[in-house]
């Protein structure tokens, strides 16, 4: 069996959705996407898998209902717009998925959270009992308490985090939803030659120097940090695909086998 195919046998996924896959171009809510996204998520919930959604978009949905024009840059505008936006991204998932009958929960993480043992058994405990109680729960970074997050996105737009967290729940399979298709062998939107890459078999130096910034104005995470979570995840025995979130149908074709995006193959067996 290929390493596509494997994909198949995943049961604990992990699944990433940036701020511009969640928004339109004009930085709004996506509503259609949202709800779309919350009915493939609970279909694969009831057909076995378990199903963690780290979602980003705070920020840039509390700007939004705050009457800001652009992405604030002061920290204190993006804790209080992340208070703001974390309440209305909640809601709105609550309606999605309560559409088709699927509980879900909120999980805030920091950075500190992860590297306290205590605290990371905590989350390691909450979320291993919501997944055996059918529950679906939805992770992003709290950015109303965390500082050095947020100035600096360590996390880059929870790319990094949505790696930690499916290290800390023993995922079989993490997919980072970008709104790129993946990784390209030369930046696309400056070659028309860049070749998508379909498989990493492991990350070498010439791979990290085929990442570039950031493309979008309202995402913080460019493909420097999607590789560095295909390198925890990879370590840790998780495979990785990073693929364009603005086709969302393409999570079922990951999970078919079919040659979506660019799979970072993992560096140890797939978890039983």
């Amino acid at each position: 069996m290929d390493s596509r195919n494997k994909l198949k046998d995943s049961k604990r996924i992990v699944i990433k959705i940036g701020t511009s896959s969640l928004t339109h171009e004009n930085g709004t809510l996506h509503y259609s996407k949202m709800e779309h996204l919350a009915r493939i998520l609970s279909d694969l919930k009831n057909s076995g898998k378990e199903v963690i959604l780290v979602s980003s978009g705070a920020i840039g949905v509390g700007s939004e209902r705050l009457g800001c024009k652009q992405r604030p840059k002061q920290i204190e505008m993006k804790q209080a717009a992340a208070a703001v936006g974390q309440a209305i991204l909640m809601q709105i998932y609550e309606k999605f998925f309560g559409e088709y009958n699927q509980i879900i929960a909120q999980i805030l993480l920091t950075k500190d959270v992860l590297e306290d043992n205590i605290k990371k058994t905590n989350a390691q405990n909450t979320l291993n009992t919501l997944l055996k109680m059918g529950v679906i729960p939805i992770v992003n970074e709290n950015d109303t308490i965390a500082t050095e997050e947020i100035q600096e996105s360590i996390f880059g737009d929870n790319d990094t985090l949505s790696a930690m967290v499916a290290v800390l729940i023993e995922a079989d399979l993490l997919i980072l939803l970008s709104d790129i298709d993946g990784l390209y062998t030369e930046d696309p939107r400056n070659c028309i030659d860049a070749k998508l890459i379909d498989t990493v078999d492991n990350i070498t130096y010439e791979i990290e120097s085929l990442a570039g910034d950031s493309g979008s104005n309202v995402g913080t995470g460019g493909m420097i940090t999607k590789i560095s979570a295909a390198k925890i995840a990879n370590k840790n025995g998780i495979n990785m695909v990073i693929a364009n979130g603005e086709n969302l149908n393409n999570i079922y074709k990951i999970l078919e086998g079919e040659n979506v995006g660019t799979l970072f193959k993992s560096n140890k067996k797939m978890n039983a």
